[in-house]
């Protein structure tokens, strides 16, 4: 058996692999990583679902040295908290949500591929993945031009800081923006009008300080840069050559179907870990306190007991909308349906505009991740 925890860029078909596990270990004890996977369906509901599997730590003690602003970023994301901190940490995020206004993105990404357009050729992921969905975020609040590009610029290098094992190179970049980052955030939000009511609001419900409420609030705008930089790159890109493969784009509604498949069929992220804080079972396997558990997102969303005719890209499957890649119950992502709003108006604007879309690659190359399958390029040529 090889290790269940392997990168995306050495496996050709990781689908392949989690067919077989689900059909013969669906739970299954990985002694070489002394890790738990978990492939079924109703398994990673359950885990997900589990009080008694939490986020795991990272950065204990702070081992790998990051300095005072990236750390305080670190430890105050919804994503990685847990009990009363998740909950207050996720209520403050979802207003924050909730006060992004309205932009252009068709504005946006045209500019995107008119600056990036040579010789009617594009590589999709880096002139527009990597770039669109930070900057919708950024200017859904506000920030003037030379923030928004400050922190663009620099949005893949701050989303490193979500590794649990980091580099010392990575730190040491992580450590140079951080304070930075965290400065022009902390300087728009206290320049928005519903700042001081949120500050207020979250006080009177919860034991925290002004200063307290402020450095959750900067650090879970800084988070949602990284949560659209994480799930909107990918599902641009995944949602693209599904729509290409599958030839789905003869208008809006049917965009939109695609990019919902394309989450359960060839989602951005394929798992999620967690860790025990006691025993408990998954069927009749024991799970202990402090095991680590792998949840393979990827694995359950072409569970056949679950979706039906599972390895067929099926746009009109009644239950693609129940896939797992985001999660679901408290730590469901954020930015769910932002992302695929957003892959889905700017795959409009593509199609829409250009008569002829050829994918110029035959070969894709994925980044050298064990969570996430992210394409590095993905050359097109637009007519």
């Amino acid at each position: 058996m090889n290790s269940t925890l392997f990168l995306q860029s050495d496996v050709s078909n990781p689908y392949l692999i989690y067919k077989t596990m689900l059909q013969n270990n669906p739970v299954y004890w990985d002694e070489s990583n002394k890790i738990w996977a978990i492939y079924s369906y109703e398994d990673c509901i359950s885990i997900l679902k589990n009080p008694q599997a939490e986020i795991p730590v990272v950065n204990q003690n702070n081992e790998q040295k990051l300095n005072q602003k990236a750390l305080e970023i670190l430890n105050n994301l919804t994503r990685l908290s847990n009990g009363i901190q998740h909950e207050t940490s996720k209520e403050i995020a979802m207003l924050l949500f909730s006060k992004m206004k309205s932009v252009e993105t068709t504005t946006i990404i045209s500019q995107l591929i008119k600056d990036n357009l040579t010789e009617n050729k594009i590589d999709w992921v880096n002139s527009v993945c990597k770039k669109l969905p930070v900057l919708v975020v950024l200017k859904s609040f506000g920030f003037e031009e030379k923030d928004s590009d400050f922190i663009s610029d620099r949005i893949e290098t701050l989303v490193k800081i979500m590794l649990p094992q980091k580099t010392e190179a990575q730190v040491k970049s992580i450590n140079e923006i951080s304070s930075a980052i965290f400065s022009i955030v902390e300087k728009q939000l206290s320049s928005l009008n519903f700042y001081e009511s949120l500050i207020v609001k979250i006080h009177e419900s919860n034991s925290l300080s002004p200063d307290e409420i402020k450095t959750i609030s900067i650090s879970n705008l800084i988070g949602l840069f990284i949560q659209s930089f994480d799930a909107g790159r990918g599902l641009l890109s995944n949602s693209l050559l599904q729509i290409l493969d599958h030839k789905t784009f003869s208008n809006r509604t049917e965009i939109e179907k695609s990019v919902i498949e394309t989450v359960r069929f060839d989602p951005p992220i394929h798992n999620t870990r967690r860790i025990a804080t006691d025993d408990f079972y998954i069927g009749e396997s024991q799970i202990k306190k402090d095991d680590l558990i792998l949840v393979v997102l990827a694995s359950a969303n072409r569970d056949p007991e679950k979706f039906e005719n599972t390895l067929d890209f099926d746009i009109e499957r009644n239950s693609n909308n129940e896939n797992l890649t985001f999660g679901i119950g408290g730590h469901m992502c954020l930015a769910k349906y932002f992302s695929i709003h957003l892959t889905t108006e700017a795959l409009w604007f593509l199609f829409d505009n250009y008569k002829t879309i050829q994918l110029l690659e035959n070969n894709i190359q994925y980044e050298p991740m064990i969570n996430a399958r992210l394409p590095k390029t993905i050359w097109i040529s637009l007519q």
